[in-house]
């Protein structure tokens, strides 16, 4: 905990700061909500198609999935989500003539969720 995804846009690849964005968000996450540096683990999954709207292309986007294991706030998921979006802002160059969608989101892990580390 916490585990965290981020979804990207493959054209975004050369443009978007990952290891530095990554290395920021963990050490935003433990001082909003409380976590331990040693157990943020992040991954980057690339996006090769994105539709929004009537459009196909145009478009590029960057999603942002928290799991934090149960009891956070509303209030502090809410500073989590305002957070990475001004992180993004700050690791994510948009290209040129494109539309950047970046968004974020925080949700509790389920009851079963059990780690290891070896």
């Amino acid at each position: 905990m916490p585990q965290i995804t981020v979804d990207y846009s493959t054209p975004l690849a050369d443009t978007f700061d990952r290891q530095g964005f990554a290395l920021a968000l963990h050490a935003m996450v433990v001082e909003t909500a409380a976590a331990k540096i040693e157990a943020c683990k992040t991954r980057f999954r690339p996006t090769e198609d994105i539709v929004v709207g009537a459009e196909g292309v145009g478009h590029e986007h960057v999603h942002v999935t928290l799991a934090l294991l149960p009891g956070r706030t509303a209030e502090t998921k809410s500073a989590l989500t305002e957070r990475t979006l001004e992180l993004l802002k700050s690791h994510v160059k948009p290209l040129d003539g494109l539309t950047l969608h970046a968004s974020a989101e925080v949700r509790d892990l389920d009851p079963s969720y059990q780690k290891f580390v070896n």
